[in-house]
């Protein structure tokens, strides 16, 4: 489902996470402003501004997590800003063998005109590679 312009920040942020649980880029990308800016603070993050930048990045991650689920833990919402703690779990497929992961997060976002305008992505990168055996 995308939502129109009209619809609260919390709404915006909801389809996106649907879109990203339904392993479909377009939907997702469709949902991000055309200057969206994507902030990894993991230190192996890599940060990127642009909505085709971020729909192409998401096709490759998309392909190494399989079955990649987002559950919402709790979510809270104040005018144009969402946050969201979740627990991110998929089978990485990085290596070519799936190598199964749980991970908890939390989403920052500011959504403007029914789109993310910037996301901030805090999670462990190390509990990743600990998890997936690269460390």
């Amino acid at each position: 489902m995308t939502p129109s312009r009209h619809a609260s920040p919390a709404a915006t942020v909801t389809a996106y996470l649907d879109a990203l649980n339904a392993h479909d880029p377009d939907a997702a990308a469709a949902l991000v402003a055309e200057d969206f800016f994507n902030e990894h603070t993991a230190a192996r993050g890599q940060s990127l501004r642009g909505r085709e930048e971020y729909r192409q990045r998401l096709q490759g991650f998309l392909a190494e997590m399989d079955g990649l689920r987002y559950e919402v833990e709790a979510m809270v919402s104040e005018g144009s800003t969402v946050a969201i703690a979740y627990r991110m779990s998929a089978r990485w497929t990085g290596t070519g063998e799936p190598r199964p992961f749980s991970l908890r997060g939390v989403f920052w976002f500011e959504v403007h005109d029914g789109l993310v305008a910037h996301r901030v992505d805090y999670r462990d990168s190390a509990e990743f590679e600990r998890q997936v055996g690269l460390r």
